[in-house]
């Protein structure tokens, strides 16, 4: 049922990966399978067969024309350089070409030892596969670039963790696993030849546009474009995690991927109460990947990056920095004003020549600090703020909306039960009526508008720790088909009201754990 896998990576030198056979498991299952993106990469659905799906994807009985291999990277975690990282659970069978025309990587994750493993077992526990799953899946159906889940397969053996658990294996597809940290392990060994095929592989996987202006460039001209295409993708991405209150976890330069995409859903999570400083992984003591530090930390990643395409830059080392410093100092501008067209498009907002990016932006951030003295829910204010365009009311519908969005910053506190969070939003309202009256959209439009733009579902942390128990403890996967069709269809009412309400007290997730 899968076709011919082709081997852009595989062909690059031998120094670049480890050929790594995947290590059998005991009783493969097939818990989920994507069968739209199955479509995409033009696998054969009409010759399905969940048992021989499951015996591939498991690693015991690879495709024919696949050739497992484990990549090598380096990358800083937590700002700690490691020259040698690398796949240590995980196997690359091959690219698919994808209906869109593009190749796409395969990537068994959790099936066994590498040569990259440090002493690992190379195996992955159920929880966190299903985790990645959900999230990387709602991320798709949010908009986000991200790598994308095409299965995941029980092994019917446990792994040991802090406790024995439950072992799976999931597959996962991107555009590729270039990383940052792949082009540090190649800098940090004056590897030049392995840095101009990168280089010239991630611009004909990612940048394809470049191609034609760098036909006949030269090494710097070439490693200068990828670095300032790179820092945009990254910009943009960074302004669309924040604008779902989503929190990486784990911004480390092995996991900065050099398309754009999202990749790595380890300690990842979304928030449910906002604070700017929130933290969910449970190795991130010092809060260096909190919600409010993505962009800066996105921007070390990069000067990092920058830092690896030096000797292809120039040879003047001097010069080099200079020329790539000038890309890195840029990403600012443009994380600013794409974090400004996040904002304006939560809150109904148009670009206009007549208004200035930074009031817009002032006026988003003003109701972001609102919600941080109330405690507001970040999911359901931007939704419930569709019912109150209006300041004499509108439908049924939209005045519940408004009294939602009122009693999200109600704490009971302060003069008549306003605390401060709820008397900033009093006073922000009508700012941001009068900048909805200069829209040339009507109300209606702009609530549409608004509805297509701000998600009901996220895969909220409680609710994916209650389907990952369900079937960690019960072997009861019904909780999880049912999260994941809610969080696929993030714009719309799901069958199950319980998917929208924040957590109660108990219920309460608050630190999130890599899996590793």
């Amino acid at each position: 049922m899968f076709p011919a896998f082709h081997h852009r990576y595989v062909s690059l030198p031998s120094r670049m990966r480890a050929e790594c056979e995947p290590t059998p498991v005991t009783a493969p299952r097939l818990l989920a399978f994507n069968h739209a993106l199955a479509e995409e990469l033009g696998l054969d659905l009409d010759a399905f067969d969940g048992k021989r799906v499951a015996e591939a994807l498991s690693g015991n009985a690879v495709p024919e024309s696949a050739q497992p291999v484990a990549a090598a990277y380096a990358g800083h975690q937590f700002g700690n350089f490691v020259p040698q990282l690398g796949d240590g659970r995980a196997l690359l069978l091959g690219e698919l070409k994808h209906r869109n025309g593009g190749l796409y990587e395969v990537q068994l994750k959790g099936a066994g030892r590498t040569p990259f493993s440090r002493g690992g077992d190379g195996r992955a526990p159920l929880g966190p596969v299903l985790r990645e799953y959900l999230v990387s899946e709602a991320m798709h159906a949010l908009g986000v670039p991200t790598t994308r889940a095409l299965a995941a397969v029980s092994t019917g053996e446990m792994v040991l963790r802090q406790l024995p658990e439950p072992g799976a294996v999931l597959t996962r597809v991107a555009s590729s696993h270039l990383r940052v940290g792949t082009f540090q392990y190649f800098s940090v060994r004056s590897d030049r030849e392995a840095l101009e095929l990168l280089v010239d592989l991630a611009i004909e996987r990612h940048y394809p546009n470049l191609l034609d202006d760098l036909q006949e460039a030269s090494w710097s001209e070439k490693a200068l474009a990828l670095l300032e295409a790179v820092v945009a993708r990254q910009a943009r991405l960074v302004a669309q995690w924040k604008g779902l209150g989503f929190i990486h976890g784990v911004m480390n330069t092995d996991n900065c991927a050099i398309s754009g995409e999202t990749i790595d859903y380890g300690p990842c999570a979304f928030m449910d109460e906002f604070h700017p400083r929130t933290v969910f992984s449970s190795i991130d003591e010092g809060g260096r990947y909190a919600w409010i530090n993505q962009p800066p930390i996105a921007q070390w990643n990069l000067a990092r990056f920058g830092e690896t395409l030096l000797s292809l830059i120039d040879e003047d080392q001097q010069k080099a920095i200079e020329l790539a410093t000038k890309p890195i100092v840029a990403f600012s501008d443009i994380y600013q004003r794409e974090w400004t067209t996040v904002l304006r498009a939560k809150l109904g907002l148009s670009a206009s020549s007549e208004i200035a990016d930074g009031d817009d932006l002032a006026l988003g951030e003003a109701l972001l600090d609102a919600m941080d003295k109330a405690g507001a829910d970040f999911t359901l204010t931007f939704r419930h703020l569709a019912g109150a365009i209006s300041p004499e009311g509108g439908s049924a519908l939209e005045n519940n909306l408004e009294n939602e969005l009122r009693a999200g910053f109600s704490d009971g506190t302060g003069v008549n039960g306003q605390g401060e969070g709820a008397k900033a939003l009093e006073a922000w309202l009508p700012r941001w009526r009068q900048r909805l009256a200069r829209e040339v959209l009507t109300e209606s439009e702009i609530r549409r508008r608004m509805e297509a733009t701000n998600p009901l579902v996220i895969p909220r942390n409680h609710l994916v720790e209650k389907v990952i128990r369900a079937a960690a403890d019960d072997d009861d996967f019904t909780p999880f088909e049912r999260l994941l069709e809610a969080v696929t269809q993030p714009f719309s009412m799901p069958d199950d009201p319980g998917f929208l309400e924040p957590p109660r007290p108990a219920e309460r997730v608050l630190r999130t754990f890599c899996g590793t």
